[in-house]
This record gives structure tokens, C-alpha cells and sequence, in this order.
């Protein structure tokens, strides 16, 4: 079956209309007029559609040709866009490259990277997710990310963890913290855990679908306040609504402010490990860029208006 469209004749009355006239279209091909004529009479046959009502001095576009004209312009650069994919894909480039980072890690802090990545010009498309937990490795595992940056959690949690590589970038820094008004703030440091475990936690809900959801600074039988954000978690607790261990880097404002306090427990202390995680076997050039340009991810709060000395 002959399909009445082209992209040759699309292009043809985008042509036309950039350059004013069939006689300009002509010249620009080097054509006769009567070529152009020709070519878009066998269109209007096809499509049994008038596209140039020829009743006045100079040839216009219908009601029914503007839209063809419209439409075809979007043709035109799907066209040229999977043009340059496909060639994108041979060179070994990837079409679109999925990371998927802990809500540990704001997207502020990669920013740096994404503009040196705009830098290459690559036709790589960008895609960031956000996971919790056992939620972003979830994400590495069932193929919806290319690439992990977050957490370095328990390898043992996860059965098929020697089908990645791992690479550290970084720790994150967490403190233990009460608003001012909670019962905590004025008892006497260093905290009994025993005593923390009579007070209600806020925790960040786990997002991973299967895999076995993870806690961290719960104690057995305490009351805890679930929520879906890390910064939900931070303003649950300067509104007093519990306590738990925030990442000082995205509370350091509540610190600064005294909407929280930072309490001593004894014996206990928390850092997270940083890294980055994707398939063996992977070989895509955008994969390659990050897993060889990210080094160090500092997640430590920074003075307003200094620049991170991590970025690219």
C-alpha cells in the first residue's frame, strides 16, 4: 500500500512557506516551477484534499493545507529526532539514562554534573527518579534506573548484589534531633536509648515494591510516625511531633534557626555511606561519563553562597 504522505512532500510546503512562493521553492531545489506544481497536485490527489487554493494572484495555503503544513512540521522533527537517535545508539550513546537517587541525596547536589554532561552535547536524554532506602536499589535491580546514587546499604540485604559495581563517593553526616519544645531537649546528654524508645520516632517510609523494607534508628515496640519525605521527616520533628536522626545537611536551616536541637544518645552515632551502583556488563557512553566523573558527593551544609568543591 502507497501511503499519499512523505516526508519528501512535507518538507516540500514547509519549503514553500519559509521561501514565500512555488517559483523561490523551485530555485531553492533547482526545479522547474512546473516540477513543484506537478508534485503537489499528485499530493492533493491522494489526499483528495485542496492544499493551495490557486483562485487569487499567489497560490495560499486552506484551511486543510495550514493544518497539514502544522502537522507536517512535527513530522519533520520526530523525523529528525529519531534520525539522530538511532545514529546516537550506534555510536553507543544511550537514548535516555535513568538514575535513581536516595531521597538522602538532593538533586541540587548533582546539578553540577548534569551541566557538565549538557556540556558534551550528547544526545542523551536525562531522567532522575527519587527512592527511599531499599527502594532505589529495587529500582537499580528490576532495570527502571541505569544508575544508583544513594545509600551503600547491607550487601548481604540484597541476594544478587554481585551483579553490580559499586563505587564510594562520599558520607552523609546525621545528627540525632528534637524541636525545642519536645520532653527530650532538656534532659540531661548523653540520652539513655532506653529513654528515646518512650518517645514517638518520624521515619521516612521504605519505597521498595518486593524487596524487604529497611529501618534505621527504631527502636523494638517505639511508636513511630511514618512519612513520605525526608523533608516532611525534618519539619514532623521541629513541630515536635517525635524524634529520630535527621542528615545534618538538610536540616542544617532548622539547626540554624533552633527549630531543632542536636542530642548525644550514648554509644550511638550515624553515617551514611554514599555510592554509586549499576549493572555489570553495562557499557553505554552516558554511563561511562558518570561512573568515571563523579568521585565525591559532599552532602556536608555549606555557608550560603560557597561553592561546592566537589563540582565537576
Amino acid at each position: 500500500m502507497v501511503m499519499p504522505l512523505s516526508l519528501e512532500a512535507l518538507a516540500l510546503l514547509e519549503l514553500i512557506e519559509t521561501r514565500g512562493s512555488f517559483a523561490a521553492a523551485a530555485l531553492a531545489l533547482n526545479k522547474a516551477p512546473s516540477a513543484i506544481t506537478y508534485q503537489l497536485r499528485q499530493l492533493e490527489e491522494a489526499l483528495d484534499v485542496l492544499v493551495y487554493d490557486r483562485s487569487g494572484h499567489k497560490a495560499r495555503l486552506t484551511p486543510a493545507g495550514r493544518v497539514l503544513l502544522e502537522e507536517g512540521r512535527r513530522l519533520l522533527l520526530d523525523s529528525e529526532r529519531i534520525q539522530q537517535k538511532v545514529k546516537a545508539v550506534a555510536s553507543g550513546w544511550e537514548p535516555e539514562f535513568r538514575v535513581v537517587k536516595d531521597a538522602l541525596v538532593p538533586l541540587h547536589s548533582l546539578l553540577p554534573w548534569v551541566r557538565a554532561f549538557d556540556a558534551l552535547q550528547a544526545p542523551t536524554r536525562l531522567r532522575f527518579s527519587t527512592e527511599v532506602l531499599s527502594g532505589t536499589w529495587e529500582a537499580l535491580y528490576s532495570g527502571r534506573a541505569d544508575l544508583l546514587i544513594g545509600s551503600q546499604l547491607d550487601q548481604n540485604h540484597f541476594s544478587t548484589s554481585t551483579g553490580l559495581h559499586t563505587k564510594e563517593i562520599g558520607h552523609a553526616e546525621f545528627a540525632f534531633a528534637v524541636a525545642p519544645c519536645h520532653p527530650l531537649a532538656q534532659a540531661t546528654e548523653p540520652l539513655d536509648w532506653a529513654e528515646v524508645a518512650m518517645h514517638r520516632a518520624v521515619a521516612v517510609g521504605d519505597t521498595s515494591r518486593n524487596f524487604k523494607p529497611l529501618t534505621f534508628g527504631i527502636a523494638s515496640g517505639q511508636a513511630v510516625l511514618t512519612v513520605p519525605t525526608l523533608e516532611d521527616k525534618i519539619q514532623a520533628q521541629a513541630a515536635g511531633l517525635g524524634c529520630g536522626w535527621v542528615p545534618e545537611h538538610l536540616a542544617a536551616a532548622e539547626f540554624a534557626s533552633g527549630r531543632l536541637v542536636r542530642k548525644r544518645i550514648a554509644g550511638q552515632s550515624r553515617q551514611s555511606t554514599l555510592c554509586m551502583a549499576w549493572p555489570k556488563g553495562s557499557s553505554g557512553k552516558a554511563l561511562k561519563w558518570w561512573t568515571t566523573h563523579v568521585n565525591t558527593l559532599n552532602l556536608l551544609p555549606k555557608p550560603e553562597g560557597t561553592k561546592a568543591n566537589n563540582a565537576p
